[in-house]
Formats: C-alpha cells, structure tokens, sequence
C-alpha cells in the first residue's frame, strides 16, 4: 500500500513557521523536572515538562539523536505547554547511566523498561535518528504503550546495509576522536559555534545542547556527558537491528516519517532514511522535506512541533 506523500508546507521564513506551531512564540513555560527510573540496570534520566493540571490529552514521548540529549527538544517541549512531555536521556547520554553498547536492542529494552515504569498508554511518539529507530522497534514491543509516532529521519537504512555480518570486526568510529574536555559550557559554544553541523541549530537548541551535554567534574572543569566511546559504539554498532524493517512492516498505528534531503552515508546533514520505508508499513505517511537536513528538530523546532501537532490531530 502506497502511504499518503506530505509535502513542504511553503513558508516564507521562521515568521509563518511560528505562526502555524502549536504553542505561542515564546509564551513562557516552567521548566521540566528531572526524574530518574532504574531500568535494564542503569539509572534513566528523563525530563517532564507537567502540562496543564487536569489535561488528559496523551503524553509526547520524546526519543533523542546519537551524541545528543533530552534536553536538546526543550523548544519543541515547551511549544506543548498544555501537554506533558517526557524527553529521555537514552544510556550513556545525557545524566543517564550506561556503558558502550554491542546492539541497539540494548537501547530498546532501555526504552520498554521506562514504558513499563511509568505504565505509559496510548502516547504519542516523537523520536529523532537513532531515537526513532528505538522508538518504532519498543513500539512492536509494547503495543499500548503508543498510538502513533513521528519519525524524524529514523536510522532505518535499506535492507541490504543490514545483510553484512554484524559481527565484522571495523576500525572505530572516528567519533571515539571526539574532543571530551572544556572548561565550561561557554568553552564549548566558542569551539562549535560555526562548526557543521552545529550552526545549523537555533541558538536556543545550540545553548541547551551544550549546557546540558556536560557533566561537571570535581576539579571544576567539564567533560561530555556522552563519552566518545559510548557515540561510536551507537555508530559501530548501527547494523545490529536487522530485524527492524520486519518490525517496520508489523508496527500497526500511524507512523509519520519525516524525511530531510536525501545524503551520503557519512554526510552527517543528508538523510539516512531509506526512502520507501513509509511505503512498508500498514499506516506509514511520508512526509519529505528536502528543504530540511537531518537535524530538522534542531534547526527548526517550530516547524518540527507543527509536524508533530499536525500528526497528533490526524
């Protein structure tokens, strides 16, 4: 079955794009607060943004990119004030806990455990990169938990990427390089500021990105939060899935993907998305936007929570 195509909206600038978001630009918000559940051996962090008391609408779940942080979607969070919002920091990222993986199943049993805590039902999904691949995965194996998801580009390349021997011994990802030490938060705005792909992001998501991706240590400086060795086995390990296309086909709820122009494998801007993945599934809805990289959410959270609001009302 051939899913509904979505094109771009034409926008003239951020002004229309805000005007057409689901909450008003820069209304004010109260701050999420920081929760931590113990699942699949590790302390979860999470962030809740509350919603408006007595609002039973169902609660955004939001799934982060590799190398990021729940933090990171504050500006889409707070363009929900009615709703409650869950952001997650997924293992290794963020303040959640965590070693370098062998297999994203990891990531997902991490995901289901913290569905299982908080007994979600009927939420909606939003999940970016590696965190929509996890989320569409948990979603098969928690039926109830979503009742739909917006997949920002999802790391669900085409099947035969998945055919090589997972087991394949590979140099390390060139992110184990990473530079992991900075003397503050402003150190590391400074340094990345006019790097790609950070100057793509608005500076609100580059600012949260930064101040809630490092950790403070004892002597008063600061390191990643995400450690080197933890994003490059996130990369290392991207094959491991294979089953995901078979779960792509059985997920039974309406899932939006949302694809940003079309790039090479290790064009970090292009997406990694194969394009007929919509195609496959038994509700799936192609939204492409060749107008937006693969950091979507981050350079346009306005236009990013219309997609999502527009989802949740179809």
């Amino acid at each position: 079955m051939t899913p509904p195509i979505i094109r771009p909206t034409p926008l003239s600038g951020r002004r229309q794009a805000k005007a057409d978001t689901p909450g008003a630009p820069g209304a004010s918000c109260a701050g999420p607060v920081t929760r931590i559940v113990r699942v699949n051996g590790i302390a979860m962090t999470y962030y809740e943004w509350r919603g408006a008391p007595g609002n039973h609408d169902a609660p955004l779940v939001i799934a982060h990119a590799t190398g990021f942080h729940g933090r990171c979607y504050s500006a889409i969070a707070e363009l929900f004030p009615e709703r409650r919002v869950l952001a997650l920091d997924l293992r290794g990222h963020g303040q959640s806990e965590g070693e370098p993986i062998t297999h994203w199943q990891t990531l997902v049993d991490d995901v289901t455990g913290f569905i299982d805590q908080l007994r979600l039902r009927r939420a909606i999904g939003m999940g970016h990169s590696m965190g929509a691949h996890v989320l569409l995965q948990a979603a098969l194996e928690r039926a109830e938990a979503f009742s739909r998801l917006v997949l920002f580009d999802p790391v669900i390349l085409a099947p035969d990427f998945y055919q090589i021997d997972e087991h394949a011994q590979a140099e390390p990802h060139p992110t184990i390089r990473r530079k992991r030490d900075f003397a503050s938060p402003e150190a590391m705005m400074e340094r990345f500021a006019e790097r790609s792909p950070y100057n793509l992001f608005t500076k609100r998501v580059f600012e949260d990105y930064c101040r809630y991706g490092l950790q403070k240590r004892i002597g008063g400086d600061f390191v990643l939060a995400c450690a080197p060795e933890m994003e490059a086995s996130i990369y290392g390990t991207s094959r491991t899935n294979a089953a995901i296309h078979d779960t792509a086909k059985a997920v039974d709820l309406p899932v939006w993907v949302v694809r940003a122009r079309q790039g090479m494998f290790n064009d970090f801007t292009g997406s990694p998305t194969w394009p007929p993945l919509a195609s496959t599934m038994l509700q799936g809805v192609d939204v492409h936007r060749p107008d937006r990289t693969h950091f979507h959410p981050f350079e346009d959270p306005e236009d990013a929570a219309r997609i999502i609001a527009e989802a949740a009302r179809a």
